[in-house]
């Protein structure tokens, strides 16, 4: 027996959806795929969002610098410039969350888009449900390093009061070295986020050690040792295959 239960207009559906999402968050799409601009617009502004939209870099750049928005939405295969040059543009005065949106799906791209400063890196096709979940976390991580520079992050198993420099563990001090302290904490600030290998070993020994990958092997081995309940399978210290590593409350 076929149901009698009326479908929901269109209208209804922006209506539920509105009400369930309502960030007013600013938005820069910068795409030069007219099908995926559309796409975002609608999805994102039945949702509350303001969307600013963009065809190349230039024009990227420029909206960014007029609007100023929360999260940017970046395509790498842009008609006038590569999207890691607007990227490093937007990282050289903004701190607003980037999440790449690329068909680029080779791991060479992704780690060097994730170096460049990017937040998150979503490959073309996507689905709308994920990518909507990514920018929501995006904006999460923005209000928060925006509200709480020093937070003090509580995790199952310890605990990191960034302000004091401190890691505790069932009540007690961990020693930590100070190379062991700095890969913790650009992960602890970068909670959520994918920090690329180049990027960690820049900050953490230098511009010089930028290839040394092996170093970050050993001292994250060192610090899940210390800070892990189980080392051999983290929640928290986590390895993102050939990328880099994220810290994970």
């Amino acid at each position: 027996m076929m149901s009698t239960t009326t479908p929901r207009t269109a209208q209804e559906v922006v209506m539920t959806d509105k009400k369930q999402e309502a960030p007013s968050t600013k938005v820069l799409v910068v795409d030069d795929e007219p099908q995926i601009v559309r796409a975002l617009r609608i999805n994102l502004s039945v949702r509350g969002y303001e969307v600013i939209t963009a065809g190349t870099g230039a024009a990227a750049l420029r909206a960014a610098a007029d609007k100023h928005p929360d999260v940017v939405i970046l395509d790498l295969g842009l008609p006038d410039m590569d999207g890691i040059e607007v990227l490093a543009g937007l990282r050289g005065w903004t701190a607003a969350p980037v999440i790449v949106l690329s068909a680029r799906t080779d791991s060479t791209d992704k780690v060097e888009a994730l170096d460049a400063g990017a937040d998150d890196y979503v490959t073309k096709p996507f689905g709308m449900d994920e990518l909507l979940a990514r920018l929501r976390a995006a904006v999460r991580r923005g209000a928060t390093d925006t509200d709480a520079t020093d937070p003090v992050v509580v995790t199952s198993s310890f605990t990191v009061d960034l302000s004091a420099k401190k890691v505790t563990r069932n009540g007690e001090t961990v020693h930590l070295t100070p190379t062991e302290w700095g890969m913790l904490e650009m992960l602890v600030r970068n909670r959520g986020k994918l920090v690329g290998r180049r990027e960690l070993l820049r900050e953490v020994w230098g511009p010089s050690y930028a290839t040394e990958t092996h170093y970050l092997r050993v001292y994250l081995a060192q610090l899940r040792r210390k800070l892990e309940i189980d080392p051999s399978n983290p929640k928290h210290l986590l390895t993102e295959a050939g990328m880099g590593y994220r810290f994970q409350e």
